[in-house]
Parts: C-alpha cells; sequence; structure tokens
C-alpha cells in the first residue's frame, strides 16, 4: 500500500518522500499450487533468496528467475510436502492448505486498464479498486483463493495532464507487475494459498514476462520466460478434499472456432473422466457467457472452447470458473452442462453492457434458465462448501462487492443451481 501513499503524499514532503523511497524493499511471499503440489514463493530485490524452514528445519530456496532487464527482482521457490505443518520464510509464517478446504475466493480481472485511450484512474480508490477488495476478501479469511487471470493491464502510457493515473508505469515491467497485482494484492497472498490461472494479459505480448518469472505454475524457461511467449500448458489437478480442480491454460484460445485448437482442448475437458468425485475446470476465458449484447444477441461465449467442451465433459464434472467478462455472472443452461461462473469483477474497467437478467438469454444456441448477472460492481466471489455435504456437491456462491456487502447468492447443487 505505501506506493500509493506515497505517490498521493510526495509531492508535499519531498524530502521525507526521498528517504522513504530509498529505504523501501521490495519482498512478497505467497504459497501456490502446481502441477507436483505445493510451493513457496518470494519475489525479492535482496542479492539472494531469503531464508526459509519447514517444520523448524533450515530449507534453502532456489532461484526461480534472476534478475534480468526491466526485472531488478529474482524470484525464488520451494516445494513444500504435504506433511509440512509450519513453514516460515524471513521467519514469517506461510498459509498451508486445508485438506477440505470450505471456503474458496475467487476473483479474477484485478489490473488497471491502461491501453491507448482506454484509460482507467488508477490512482483512484474508487475507480481501481483492487487494494481495497483483496483486503477486505483476506478478512474473510478464506481457505484457498483462485485467481481466474488477467493481473496486468498497464499496456501503455498514461496521457499527459492525466491525474487520474498520473506516475503509472507501463509495459511487461516488474513495476508494473508490482503496481498491478504484488502491492495491492499483498494481504491477500498471504492469507491462503493460491492456484493462479492464466489469462490473455499474460500473453507473450502483454504481461507474459512478469507472469513468467512470478506466478506462472510450472518450472521457469530461461528462452520462452524471459521472452514470455510461453505456449499453452497441459492442464494439472488440484485435490480439494473430495472436489478436484482442473486448472487449463486456454488463454490463447480463439474466440471464433479454431479447428486445430478444439482438437487441442478436447482432451483436456475430457481428463475430468479419469477423476473420481465432483470436478470443477478453473480456466480463463468462459463457454457460453453473455458479455454484451449486439444487435439483440448475446456476444461473449468462446466458439473453441465450446466446440472442444460440448459432449466431452462427463457427468462429474459440476462447475466452470472463468474470469474475462469483467461481471459477476452464474448461469445454468436447458441442456446438461456445467454451470458456468465468471469472477471478472476484480478491479479493471467493468462490463457495463451485460445483459440482466440472463435468464433466458440464448448464448451460442445455449439457452440459460437459471442464474444471475449483476454488472457495474467492483469485488469478489466466496465458494463455501455446504457442511452437511460429504460428497463436495453442494456449495453456496455469493458475490460481494470490495466493501465486503454481498449483492447476490445462489447454491450450487451438482449441476442445479438456485439463486436470489
Amino acid at each position: 500500500m505505501r506506493n500509493f501513499f506515497q505517490r498521493a503524499l510526495c509531492p508535499a514532503f519531498a524530502v521525507l518522500c526521498l528517504t522513504s523511497l530509498a529505504q523501501a524493499r521490495d519482498f512478497y511471499q505467497w504459497v501456490q499450487y502446481v502441477p507436483s503440489g505445493l510451493e513457496a514463493r518470494a519475489v525479492t530485490d535482496d542479492p539472494a533468496c531469503p531464508e526459509a524452514t519447514i517444520d523448524g528445519q533450515p530449507v534453502k530456496m532456489s532461484d526461480r528467475s534472476t534478475p534480468g532487464s526491466q526485472y531488478p527482482v529474482r524470484a525464488c521457490a520451494l516445494p513444500l510436502p504435504k506433511s509440512a505443518k509450519l513453514v516460515t520464510i524471513n521467519g514469517i509464517p506461510s498459509p498451508l492448505p486445508k485438506d477440505r478446504p470450505n471456503k474458496i475466493l475467487v476473483v479474477g480481472d484485478t489490473g488497471c486498464r491502461l491501453k491507448g485511450t482506454q484509460v482507467q484512474a488508477c490512482n483512484d480508490m474508487s475507480q481501481w479498486p483492487f487494494r481495497l477488495g483483496a483486503s477486505m476478501s483476506a478478512h474473510f479469511k478464506p481457505d484457498l483463493v483462485i485467481h481466474v487471470g488477467d493481473m496486468h493491464y498497464r499496456e501503455s502510457a498514461c496521457p499527459t495532464g492525466n491525474l487520474g493515473c498520473a506516475g503509472s508505469p507501463f509495459g511487461d515491467t516488474w513495476q508494473v507487475w508490482k503496481e498491478d497485482f504484488f502491492d495491492p494484492a499483498e494481504a491477500l497472498l498471504k492469507a491462503a494459498p493460491w492456484v493462479m490461472v492464466r489469462g490473455n494479459h499474460e500473453e507473450c505480448e502483454r504481461g507474459g514476462i512478469g507472469w513468467a518469472r512470478t506466478l506462472d505454475p510450472y518450472p521457469y524457461e530461461a528462452v520462452s520466460g524471459r521472452d514470455g511467449c510461453l505456449g499453452p500448458k497441459a492442464p494439472y489437478t488440484v485435490d480439494l478434499g473430495g472436489l478436484h480442480l482442473i486448472v487449463m491454460d486456454v488463454s490463447t484460445a480463439d474466440e471464433k472456432l479454431n479447428a486445430k485448437q478444439v482438437d487441442y482442448y478436447r482432451p483436456q475437458f475430457e481428463l475430468a473422466k479419469s477423476l473420481s468425485g465432483p470436478v470443477w475446470y478453473a480456466f480463463h476465458r468462459p463457454l457460453w457467457a453473455a458479455e454484451n449484447l449486439r444487435n439483440g444477441v448475446p456476444e461473449g461465449d468462446n466458439q473453441t472452447l465450446a466446440a472442444a467442451a460440448k459432449g466431452f465433459m462427463p457427468n462429474n464434472a459440476q462447475a466452470i470458473l472463468s474470469g474475462h467478462h469483467h461481471v459477476f455472472e452464474v448461469m445454468k443452461y436447458e441442456n446438461d452442462l456445467p454451470l458456468q461462473i465468471v469472477s471478472g469483477h476484480g478491479g479493471d474497467d467493468l462490463s457495463m453492457r451485460v445483459p440482466n437478467p440472463v435468464v433466458g438469454l440464448e448464448v451460442n444456441r445455449e439457452k440459460v434458465v437459471a442464474g444471475v448477472s449483476n454488472p457495474g460492481i467492483f469485488g469478489f466471489s466466496m465458494l463455501e462448501r455446504d457442511p452437511t455435504d460429504q460428497f463436495g456437491t453442494i456449495w453456496k456462491i455469493t458475490g460481494y462487492d470490495v466493501k465486503g456487502q454481498a449483492f447476490a447468492s445462489c447454491q450450487l447443487n451438482q449441476r442445479q443451481l438456485a439463486c436470489k
């Protein structure tokens, strides 16, 4: 939070601010799921990775990525055993997973948009409230945080004279990643383990370098990571205690039908067949979700992913967690499909033309028969497991604004949905 207030106060207290900025250090720590299990991670501008312990025993964090062009920081990683009870980094305890997480926070599309004429007031917390939402949601004490993608949004310079974003960095640099994600998310990073989903703003021509260096769940590759041009990776699964999460990288999936990509993604949707119990998918681009109306027809579906998924998601596939559309939506369809949850209202410019209500809409030939849509509200979503349910199929999802006020809720029971 220091950066936001320093920019606001420094003109009045120049000498004090110069001293404070000179002393400020970059250090962030968190725990995230990766294909091999769980890792503790840290980003630091120190010359070496921080000290760590696992159950009182000192262990060495390894360099994930070392300082390079536009990135004067190193990212560090430490694989964690399932048996770990206490993990510390620089003496600070790290959040560890629960065997059966009962409160799952979902947030997405959190960065501040600066792209050409699309200019968001990054310095105004009412116009870009991700820091407020992240801090508020941390007070909800989630057991797990799922970020459904799009952390990096500052692609071009703030227009001269625009006080709303004056002083903002831009481009694929550490300073942008720090301002767009790590600083505002700091409290939430410390609150619970995370699942990081890659969005289209983490593609190579946008924020791919920062993603590869710091948050990508796969090992860092010197060449592709340096360039940020990572190809889509294979999915991996996370066991959530009677419920499995399949994490997919659809960052480069074409909105229009792409037959080659359909063949690539179809086996990933079929992966649920090999898993017992209910399954959720977590990927950035939703399948049949309306972002706006054009000539009376809902737009926003992804024809490539829809073709890859329909008919190839087994009955135990209960729900899809996505972002991409800057709105809170929950939808059930007339055909027997998983429920679609969109939680893309985390901070970037909101989608204001989303149809409301959504019941009765037909999106890419799929009719919505139950659900909610709440455009124009920044916030986050919370999924809470029904305490009487032993099988992980009954959940309540609530949409919250950044002040922690609920504005919509639904009950999920397998592929059934009841909203109010």
